[in-house]
């Protein structure tokens, strides 16, 4: 099958996304771009982004087909975010209790 491959992929980067979701879309694009028609591969990343960052599910089939073509995207992108600073939850009452103690942290007993 013989498709265009001579397209802008940064003509599909939209305002309203994030540097990183960008770049986690635009690395899937172009490690596909030579293999899958424009319209679908855009569809495909879009797929990529959604589960890998929001934690959408789809049909098994494009689950498969998506796991597949992004397994050395989503590797590096894994590794990459592994250095990142990860976020800490804490239980309002928790935090409540230590302003309440005055500490930053949960009371020391001796």
């Amino acid at each position: 099958m013989s498709f265009n491959t001579n397209w802008n992929v940064e003509a599909y980067h939209t305002f309203y996304e994030s540097e990183e979701h960008w770049e986690l879309k635009r690395d899937f694009i172009l490690a596909h771009k030579d293999r899958i028609p424009e319209e679908r591969l855009i569809c495909l990343a879009q797929v990529f982004v959604n589960v890998e960052l929001l934690g959408c599910r789809y049909p098994e089939q494009t689950m498969k087909q998506v796991a597949v073509l992004a397994k050395d995207v989503a590797n590096g992108y894994r590794e990459r975010k592994k250095n990142k600073l990860q976020r800490t939850f804490v239980k309002a009452s928790d935090a409540a209790s230590a302003k309440v103690q005055g500490s930053r942290g949960p009371k020391k007993t001796n």
